[in-house]
Protein backbone atom coordinates (compact mmCIF):
# COMPACT_ATOMS: atom_id res chain seq x y z
CA UNK A 1 0.00 0.00 0.00
CA UNK A 2 1.31 3.78 -0.45
CA UNK A 3 0.18 6.67 0.71
CA UNK A 4 1.24 10.14 -0.10
CA UNK A 5 2.01 11.59 3.48
CA UNK A 6 3.97 14.57 5.82
CA UNK A 7 7.74 13.12 6.03
CA UNK A 8 6.94 13.63 9.87
CA UNK A 9 3.80 11.41 9.94
CA UNK A 10 5.88 8.74 7.96
CA UNK A 11 7.99 8.53 10.92
CA UNK A 12 5.48 7.56 13.67
CA UNK A 13 4.10 5.11 10.91
CA UNK A 14 7.78 3.51 11.12
CA UNK A 15 7.47 3.58 14.98
CA UNK A 16 3.93 1.18 14.39
CA UNK A 17 5.53 -1.18 12.23
CA UNK A 18 8.65 -1.06 14.19
CA UNK A 19 6.44 -2.32 16.80
CA UNK A 20 6.92 0.71 19.71
CA UNK A 21 5.00 -0.03 22.58
CA UNK A 22 4.85 3.86 24.03
CA UNK A 23 5.62 7.40 22.97
CA UNK A 24 6.33 10.45 25.44
CA UNK A 25 6.91 13.43 23.77
CA UNK A 26 6.39 17.22 23.64
CA UNK A 27 5.35 19.00 20.70
CA UNK A 28 8.12 21.72 18.67
CA UNK A 29 8.17 22.40 15.62
CA UNK A 30 9.12 21.49 13.10
CA UNK A 31 8.66 18.01 14.70
CA UNK A 32 5.06 18.68 15.98
CA UNK A 33 2.84 16.36 13.77
CA UNK A 34 5.19 13.74 14.82
CA UNK A 35 3.04 14.02 18.49
CA UNK A 36 0.31 14.54 16.83
CA UNK A 37 0.23 11.44 14.23
CA UNK A 38 1.44 9.22 17.44
CA UNK A 39 -1.10 10.70 19.81
CA UNK A 40 -4.09 9.58 17.27
CA UNK A 41 -2.78 6.42 16.06
CA UNK A 42 -1.49 4.73 19.26
CA UNK A 43 -3.95 4.26 21.23
CA UNK A 44 -6.30 3.40 18.23
CA UNK A 45 -3.91 0.30 17.92
CA UNK A 46 -3.61 -0.52 21.44
CA UNK A 47 -0.23 1.60 22.19
CA UNK A 48 0.45 3.89 24.47
CA UNK A 49 1.26 8.06 24.15
CA UNK A 50 1.62 9.98 26.90
CA UNK A 51 2.09 14.10 26.35
CA UNK A 52 5.14 14.93 28.94
CA UNK A 53 5.23 17.94 30.41
CA UNK A 54 8.65 18.64 28.76
CA UNK A 55 11.50 17.29 26.89
CA UNK A 56 13.20 16.25 29.73
CA UNK A 57 10.63 14.57 31.44
CA UNK A 58 10.15 12.55 27.57
CA UNK A 59 13.56 11.23 27.57
CA UNK A 60 13.29 10.31 31.47
CA UNK A 61 9.99 8.46 30.95
CA UNK A 62 11.50 6.68 27.81
CA UNK A 63 14.14 5.40 30.27
CA UNK A 64 11.76 3.27 32.62
CA UNK A 65 9.74 2.46 29.70
CA UNK A 66 13.33 0.98 28.28
CA UNK A 67 14.28 -0.45 31.64
CA UNK A 68 11.18 -2.81 31.65
CA UNK A 69 11.59 -3.85 28.66
CA UNK A 70 9.49 -2.13 26.61
CA UNK A 71 10.15 -0.22 22.84
CA UNK A 72 9.64 3.58 23.31
CA UNK A 73 10.57 6.44 21.40
CA UNK A 74 9.89 10.53 21.57
CA UNK A 75 10.45 13.06 18.82
CA UNK A 76 12.05 16.75 19.23
CA UNK A 77 14.06 19.73 17.67
CA UNK A 78 17.65 21.82 18.99
CA UNK A 79 16.12 23.23 21.97
CA UNK A 80 14.38 20.33 23.20
CA UNK A 81 17.34 17.77 21.87
CA UNK A 82 19.15 19.92 23.83
CA UNK A 83 17.09 19.13 27.45
CA UNK A 84 17.41 15.47 26.30
CA UNK A 85 21.22 15.01 26.56
CA UNK A 86 21.67 14.26 29.89
CA UNK A 87 18.56 11.44 30.19
CA UNK A 88 20.36 10.17 26.89
CA UNK A 89 23.74 9.56 28.50
CA UNK A 90 21.66 7.96 31.23
CA UNK A 91 20.24 5.77 28.36
CA UNK A 92 23.36 4.58 27.14
CA UNK A 93 25.27 4.25 30.40
CA UNK A 94 22.48 1.82 31.41
CA UNK A 95 22.48 -0.18 28.30
CA UNK A 96 18.96 0.64 26.92
CA UNK A 97 17.29 0.64 23.47
CA UNK A 98 15.25 3.86 22.53
CA UNK A 99 14.48 5.83 19.90
CA UNK A 100 14.83 9.58 19.17
CA UNK A 101 13.85 11.56 16.35
CA UNK A 102 15.47 14.77 15.90
CA UNK A 103 14.04 17.36 13.35
CA UNK A 104 16.73 19.66 13.67
CA UNK A 105 16.08 23.13 13.44
CA UNK A 106 17.82 26.68 12.96
CA UNK A 107 20.14 27.82 16.06
CA UNK A 108 21.64 28.24 18.85
CA UNK A 109 18.93 29.04 21.19
CA UNK A 110 15.62 29.12 20.43
CA UNK A 111 16.61 30.18 16.74
CA UNK A 112 13.69 29.51 14.00
CA UNK A 113 12.34 26.81 12.83
CA UNK A 114 13.48 26.57 9.62
CA UNK A 115 15.58 23.34 8.41
CA UNK A 116 19.20 23.13 9.73
CA UNK A 117 21.79 20.30 10.29
CA UNK A 118 23.96 21.66 13.21
CA UNK A 119 22.40 19.16 16.12
CA UNK A 120 25.37 17.29 14.42
CA UNK A 121 27.59 17.44 16.89
CA UNK A 122 25.41 16.03 19.68
CA UNK A 123 23.26 13.89 17.83
CA UNK A 124 26.56 11.76 15.92
CA UNK A 125 29.43 12.08 18.63
CA UNK A 126 27.26 11.84 22.05
CA UNK A 127 26.03 15.19 23.37
CA UNK A 128 26.13 13.81 27.08
CA UNK A 129 29.17 13.38 29.49
CA UNK A 130 30.96 9.91 29.30
CA UNK A 131 32.42 8.21 26.32
CA UNK A 132 29.13 6.74 25.10
CA UNK A 133 28.10 6.57 21.41
CA UNK A 134 24.16 6.49 19.92
CA UNK A 135 23.59 4.73 16.41
CA UNK A 136 22.73 8.13 14.29
CA UNK A 137 20.53 7.04 10.51
CA UNK A 138 20.16 10.36 8.16
CA UNK A 139 17.13 9.75 6.51
CA UNK A 140 16.67 12.00 3.06
CA UNK A 141 13.45 11.13 2.00
CA UNK A 142 9.64 10.36 3.22
CA UNK A 143 9.67 6.95 2.70
CA UNK A 144 13.13 6.67 4.56
CA UNK A 145 11.90 8.72 7.52
CA UNK A 146 9.52 5.69 7.90
CA UNK A 147 12.18 3.29 6.71
CA UNK A 148 15.14 4.16 8.94
CA UNK A 149 12.77 4.97 11.89
CA UNK A 150 12.38 0.85 11.53
CA UNK A 151 16.06 0.56 11.34
CA UNK A 152 16.79 2.48 14.41
CA UNK A 153 14.26 0.15 16.31
CA UNK A 154 16.19 -2.49 15.32
CA UNK A 155 19.96 -1.15 15.71
CA UNK A 156 18.86 0.52 18.69
CA UNK A 157 17.64 -3.07 20.33
CA UNK A 158 20.34 -4.91 18.58
CA UNK A 159 23.36 -2.75 20.31
CA UNK A 160 21.30 -1.90 23.25
CA UNK A 161 21.90 1.70 22.90
CA UNK A 162 19.87 5.14 22.26
CA UNK A 163 19.14 5.84 18.56
CA UNK A 164 18.83 8.89 17.05
CA UNK A 165 17.41 9.42 13.78
CA UNK A 166 18.65 12.66 12.26
CA UNK A 167 16.24 14.74 9.81
CA UNK A 168 15.71 18.42 9.84
CA UNK A 169 12.89 20.92 9.33
CA UNK A 170 12.11 20.73 5.79
CA UNK A 171 12.59 16.78 5.57
CA UNK A 172 9.99 16.90 8.26
CA UNK A 173 7.25 19.16 6.62
CA UNK A 174 7.83 17.73 3.10
CA UNK A 175 5.12 15.22 1.72
CA UNK A 176 6.39 12.50 -1.03
CA UNK A 177 4.28 8.99 -1.25
CA UNK A 178 5.46 6.29 0.79
CA UNK A 179 4.94 2.85 0.46
CA UNK A 180 3.99 0.84 3.83
CA UNK A 181 5.67 -2.22 5.09
CA UNK A 182 3.53 -5.78 4.46
CA UNK A 183 4.22 -6.09 8.26
CA UNK A 184 5.54 -5.51 11.35
CA UNK A 185 9.18 -6.35 12.54
CA UNK A 186 9.56 -9.02 14.89
CA UNK A 187 9.89 -8.05 18.45
CA UNK A 188 12.57 -8.39 20.26
CA UNK A 189 12.97 -10.78 23.50
CA UNK A 190 14.69 -8.04 26.44
CA UNK A 191 14.35 -11.15 29.49
CA UNK A 192 18.15 -11.39 29.44
CA UNK A 193 18.47 -8.19 30.84
CA UNK A 194 15.25 -6.02 31.83
CA UNK A 195 13.18 -5.72 35.19
CA UNK A 196 10.20 -6.57 33.88
CA UNK A 197 8.47 -7.47 36.66
CA UNK A 198 8.51 -11.17 35.93
CA UNK A 199 9.86 -14.20 37.71
CA UNK A 200 12.74 -14.61 34.65
CA UNK A 201 13.82 -11.00 34.91
CA UNK A 202 13.61 -11.11 38.93
CA UNK A 203 17.57 -10.74 38.85
CA UNK A 204 17.84 -8.16 36.57
CA UNK A 205 19.26 -4.63 37.27
CA UNK A 206 19.19 -2.03 35.20
CA UNK A 207 22.19 0.92 36.63
CA UNK A 208 24.92 3.01 35.18
CA UNK A 209 26.58 3.83 38.26
CA UNK A 210 29.44 2.25 39.49
CA UNK A 211 31.09 3.52 42.15
CA UNK A 212 34.54 1.60 42.20
CA UNK A 213 36.65 3.07 39.84
CA UNK A 214 38.01 0.22 38.14
CA UNK A 215 34.75 -1.41 37.60
CA UNK A 216 33.94 2.25 35.92
CA UNK A 217 36.47 1.47 33.49
CA UNK A 218 35.75 -1.80 32.63
CA UNK A 219 32.39 -0.69 32.02
CA UNK A 220 33.41 1.77 29.58
CA UNK A 221 36.00 -0.87 28.02
CA UNK A 222 33.12 -2.53 27.18
CA UNK A 223 31.47 -0.30 25.56
CA UNK A 224 34.24 0.87 23.09
CA UNK A 225 34.32 -2.57 22.11
CA UNK A 226 30.83 -2.59 21.22
CA UNK A 227 30.77 0.83 19.84
CA UNK A 228 34.09 -0.75 17.65
CA UNK A 229 31.70 -3.73 16.56
CA UNK A 230 28.74 -1.71 15.63
CA UNK A 231 30.99 -0.48 12.94
CA UNK A 232 30.10 -3.41 10.86
CA UNK A 233 26.39 -2.16 10.69
CA UNK A 234 27.37 1.53 8.82
CA UNK A 235 25.51 2.41 6.09
CA UNK A 236 26.41 4.48 2.69
CA UNK A 237 25.22 4.85 -1.10
CA UNK A 238 26.95 6.24 -3.72
CA UNK A 239 25.65 8.21 -6.99
CA UNK A 240 27.38 8.52 -10.51
CA UNK A 241 30.80 8.20 -8.57
CA UNK A 242 32.49 5.52 -10.22
CA UNK A 243 34.38 7.78 -12.99
CA UNK A 244 33.98 11.44 -10.79
CA UNK A 245 36.83 13.97 -10.55
CA UNK A 246 34.80 15.34 -7.85
CA UNK A 247 33.22 13.53 -4.97
CA UNK A 248 30.10 15.45 -3.45
CA UNK A 249 29.63 14.20 -0.10
CA UNK A 250 26.20 15.63 1.89
CA UNK A 251 23.89 13.28 3.93
CA UNK A 252 20.07 13.94 4.70
CA UNK A 253 18.24 16.85 2.43
CA UNK A 254 21.33 18.40 1.81
CA UNK A 255 22.32 14.52 -0.47
CA UNK A 256 19.08 15.10 -2.70
CA UNK A 257 20.93 18.98 -3.26
CA UNK A 258 24.02 17.03 -4.40
CA UNK A 259 22.48 14.41 -6.39
CA UNK A 260 20.88 17.07 -8.93
CA UNK A 261 24.41 19.15 -8.40
CA UNK A 262 26.41 16.12 -9.80
CA UNK A 263 23.71 15.82 -12.71
CA UNK A 264 23.83 19.14 -13.47
CA UNK A 265 27.67 19.42 -13.26
CA UNK A 266 27.86 16.42 -15.75
CA UNK A 267 25.82 18.40 -18.10
CA UNK A 268 28.74 21.18 -18.62
CA UNK A 269 31.57 18.05 -18.73
CA UNK A 270 32.56 17.90 -15.37
CA UNK A 271 32.53 14.42 -13.99
CA UNK A 272 31.00 14.71 -10.22
CA UNK A 273 29.44 11.93 -8.19
CA UNK A 274 28.00 11.96 -4.53
CA UNK A 275 28.83 9.87 -1.14
CA UNK A 276 26.28 9.71 1.23
CA UNK A 277 26.11 7.92 4.71
CA UNK A 278 23.16 6.81 6.05
CA UNK A 279 24.31 6.04 9.08
CA UNK A 280 26.63 9.31 10.75
CA UNK A 281 27.14 7.01 13.66
CA UNK A 282 29.24 4.59 12.42
CA UNK A 283 30.17 6.79 10.09
CA UNK A 284 30.82 4.73 6.64
CA UNK A 285 34.75 5.28 7.10
CA UNK A 286 35.49 2.54 4.58
CA UNK A 287 33.09 3.41 1.88
CA UNK A 288 34.00 6.91 2.02
CA UNK A 289 37.89 5.88 1.37
CA UNK A 290 37.28 3.62 -1.30
CA UNK A 291 35.06 6.26 -2.78
CA UNK A 292 37.48 9.56 -1.92
CA UNK A 293 40.92 7.83 -3.22
CA UNK A 294 41.99 9.92 -5.59
CA UNK A 295 39.40 13.00 -5.88
CA UNK A 296 39.02 16.05 -4.91
CA UNK A 297 35.81 15.98 -2.30
CA UNK A 298 33.56 18.92 -1.45
CA UNK A 299 30.89 18.69 1.51
CA UNK A 300 27.81 20.29 1.18
CA UNK A 301 25.52 20.85 4.50
CA UNK A 302 23.18 23.16 6.04
CA UNK A 303 25.60 23.83 9.44
CA UNK A 304 29.22 25.92 10.25
CA UNK A 305 31.17 22.99 9.25
CA UNK A 306 30.93 19.96 11.57
CA UNK A 307 30.29 17.44 9.09
CA UNK A 308 33.26 18.47 6.85
CA UNK A 309 35.49 18.93 9.91
CA UNK A 310 33.67 14.64 10.25
CA UNK A 311 34.67 14.03 6.52
CA UNK A 312 38.20 15.54 7.10
CA UNK A 313 38.44 13.06 10.48
CA UNK A 314 37.17 9.90 8.69
CA UNK A 315 39.74 10.25 5.25
CA UNK A 316 42.72 11.28 7.49
CA UNK A 317 41.79 8.12 9.88
CA UNK A 318 41.61 5.75 6.72
CA UNK A 319 45.10 6.64 5.38
CA UNK A 320 44.13 9.37 2.74
CA UNK A 321 45.69 12.31 4.66
CA UNK A 322 45.92 14.45 0.64
CA UNK A 323 42.60 13.88 0.12
CA UNK A 324 41.07 15.07 3.61
CA UNK A 325 43.28 18.64 3.46
CA UNK A 326 41.37 18.92 0.32
CA UNK A 327 38.04 18.85 1.30
CA UNK A 328 35.63 22.10 0.27
CA UNK A 329 32.38 22.85 2.06
CA UNK A 330 29.61 25.09 0.83
CA UNK A 331 27.30 25.54 3.38
CA UNK A 332 24.37 27.54 4.77
CA UNK A 333 22.88 28.32 7.70
CA UNK A 334 20.08 30.03 9.89
CA UNK A 335 17.27 28.28 8.16
CA UNK A 336 18.69 29.21 4.23
CA UNK A 337 19.00 26.13 1.92
CA UNK A 338 22.60 25.37 -0.31
CA UNK A 339 20.57 25.49 -4.00
CA UNK A 340 22.15 23.59 -6.84
CA UNK A 341 23.56 26.90 -8.51
CA UNK A 342 25.37 27.77 -4.86
CA UNK A 343 26.92 24.29 -5.12
CA UNK A 344 27.58 24.18 -9.04
CA UNK A 345 29.62 27.43 -8.97
CA UNK A 346 31.56 26.14 -5.77
CA UNK A 347 32.41 22.83 -7.66
CA UNK A 348 33.53 24.85 -10.28
CA UNK A 349 35.68 27.01 -8.55
CA UNK A 350 37.44 24.06 -6.69
CA UNK A 351 38.15 22.67 -9.88
CA UNK A 352 39.71 25.77 -11.46
CA UNK A 353 36.37 25.16 -13.99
Amino acid sequence: MTKFVKSNEAVVMGALYAGCDLYFGYPITPASEIAHGAAKWFPMLGRTFVQAECETASVNMMFGAAGAGKLCMTATSGPGFSLMQEGISYLAGAELPAVIVDVNRAGPGLGNVYPEQSDYTPAVKGGGHGNYQTFTLAPASAQEMLDLTMKAFEKSAKWRTPAIVFADGLQGQMMESVRLPEREMERPDFGEWAAQGEPRTRANLVKSIYLDAAQQEEFNRHLQEKYERMEGDAMAETYLADDAELLIVAFGISSRIARTTAEELRKGGVKAGVFRPVTLNPFPRGALAAAAKGRRVMAVELDAGQFADDVRLNLAKAGLGAEAAGVAMVNRMGGQVVTVDDAVKAARTILGK
